[in-house]
């Protein structure tokens, strides 16, 4: 799979899961959980323990089924290994430069965090695929996201934190690309239980979100 194809199964989806666990096993667990919904894109957080390995056995059980990402990629260096475990896009919580820099060399997909329209202008000129809004519900939400893509609407916005079912919505009429869903859709109750039907279950209802408000019918969305 070539940049191009990642880029558009990101923003076919819409959704981008953000893992973070307290365990590779929990890790893999909430990635099988979506996917068993349909959402065939992953988020790894380095947050989560050896996200290295988790990365590894998500790539051998899904092989080309599922688009593995790694999060909270801060350096080159990390990038590098998380390539090397077999991620296919990169995801940062702040603009790091030389990430995106290295990344673009690589041609690898990279969503760079970012908060105000510098930042913003400063990720995408420095090669950023996507460029991550974090975190979007602090600073204004759904509204915030919207004043981003009045003069900035040529750059692929993924707003995190603070995204749930009641805001889902209205980032995407706000012109977001995508939505990065950690905590909302992943809970740490539901992983300690080893709850995937409940990660599922609230999958499903965020992909019919997005299916609904892309098609203009809002109302039946928030239902």
């Amino acid at each position: 799979m070539n940049r191009e194809d990642v880029k558009r199964q990101i923003i076919e989806i819409g959704i981008v899961p953000v893992i973070r666990a307290a365990s590779p096993q929990q890790a893999v667990l909430a990635a099988e959980a979506v996917a068993a919904a349909g959402i065939t894109v992953a988020e790894i957080t380095m947050t989560v323990p050896n996200a290295f390995g988790a990365i590894e056995v998500l790539k051998r059980r899904f092989g080309a089924d599922m688009l593995i990402g790694a999060g909270t990629v801060l350096n080159p260096e990390t990038a590098q290994r998380c390539l090397d475990a077999g991620a296919q896009f990169l995801v940062s919580p702040g603009l790091d430069v030389a990430t995106v820099k290295f990344a673009a060399e690589v041609q690898t997909v990279i969503m760079a965090g970012a908060l105000t329209p510098t930042e913003v202008i400063a990720a995408w000129n420095a090669g950023a695929d996507f460029v991550k809004i974090f975190p979007c519900s602090a600073v204004g939400g759904a509204s915030y996201l919207k004043s981003l893509k009045g003069p900035l609407p040529h750059i692929p916005l993924v707003p995190t934190g603070g995204v749930n079912l009641n805001t889902a919505s209205d980032y995407l009429r706000a012109g977001a690309a995508a939505l990065g869903i950690g905590g909302e859709l992943i809970s740490s109750a539901a992983l300690d239980a080893g709850n995937a039907g409940a990660i599922t279950n609230l999958a499903k209802q965020y992909l019919e979100i997005i299916r609904q408000t892309r098609a203009g019918n809002y109302e039946k969305a928030l239902a």
